[in-house]
């Protein structure tokens, strides 16, 4: 077994890292520490990127893992106490501040057959005016005979601090018309697309238009079955209990930056959450981890 290689690399305006294992390849950009791309050899992609990506410098890339933080989405969609630690207008960016910033890179280790790479950053550097709170983010990704990710945000101020955060993984599918979502039979689940309505979730998820839905109380354990590709996508988190699943289908493919206008058939978003009443709330001094791991195997 050959050690693993790490290699940095330039695409476009952006710094980046690939590595390479003998049985995977991983891509991560330094920009929003956010993973862009992650494949098994003899398998297609696991992690969806986007064709049409732009790597541009505070531009967030289109597919991926980008971090969601310290709000998810419209902020005005969030929980109260998310939208009063945000002290300027109401115009506020989707998704939160942390995609589009340059993350330090705190190390690469190697293990054995296993790379682990470290990301930090820290809220006050750049100072965010309408968000005026200390904390730190680390972001550790592991790559072995899977892929982990876990998302550590800690208080560093003398507050209390009220957070939703998202690791917003686009995964790659054969055909999102031949995949079923399981694990989620039973939890209630928002549905954005009617009005915010609460639902129960019924058996499998299937799809057969645009989907937008945050599921609550979720098991620590869910999977994509991907017929097209016959594999499971297995999805086991530590840290949540909230997830959004989404795909656009065909009419909002159409408007979306960097995206194809057939490329909703082959991603689908599950990302690993801390939104609604799963809101992250520290206390002075207080962290938490949110973690998923990512593996496949044949159906």
């Amino acid at each position: 077994m050959s050690s693993p290689q790490v290699e940095r690399i330039e695409l476009d305006e952006l710094t980046c890292w690939r590595v390479r294992t003998d049985s995977a390849e991983l891509q991560v950009a330094q920009q929003g520490a956010q993973v862009l791309g992650y494949q098994r050899d003899g398998e297609p992609p696991l992690i969806w990127l986007s064709d049409q990506a732009a790597y541009q410098k505070g531009k967030a890339v289109r597919g991926g893992v980008p971090v969601c933080w310290p709000w998810f989405g419209d902020l005005r969609r969030n929980p109260a106490p998310v939208q009063a630690m945000h002290e300027g207008g109401p115009i506020a960016p989707a998704h939160g501040l942390v995609r589009e910033l340059d993350w330090e890179l705190l190390n690469i280790d190697t293990d054995g057959a296993a790379v682990h790479l470290a990301f930090a950053l820290d809220s006050r550097n750049p100072p965010h005016a309408d968000w005026p709170h200390a904390a730190r983010l680390r972001l550790d990704i592991r790559l072995d005979d899977a892929l982990q990710l876990s998302l550590t945000s800690h208080n560093i101020g003398d507050t209390p601090l009220a957070i939703s955060q998202a690791l917003h993984s686009y995964f790659a599918v054969g055909d999102i018309r031949e995949v079923e979502v399981e694990g989620l039979d039973g939890c209630r689940y928002i549905e954005t697309l009617d009005d915010w309505q609460q639902r129960q979730q019924q058996g499998t998820i299937t799809f057969s238009g645009e989907t937008d839905r945050i599921y609550l109380g979720t098991p620590p354990r869910m999977s994509i079955l991907d017929r097209a590709w016959k594999r499971r996508i297995q999805l086991d988190v530590e840290g949540s209990s909230s997830a959004v699943v989404w795909n656009p289908w065909i009419d909002k493919a159409r408007r979306l930056s960097q995206f194809a206008e057939d490329a909703w058939t082959g991603m689908l978003c599950i990302e690993t959450a801390r939104v609604m009443d799963d809101v992250l709330r520290l206390g002075a001094g207080e962290e938490q981890r949110m973690t998923v791991r990512i593996a496949s195997a044949p159906l």
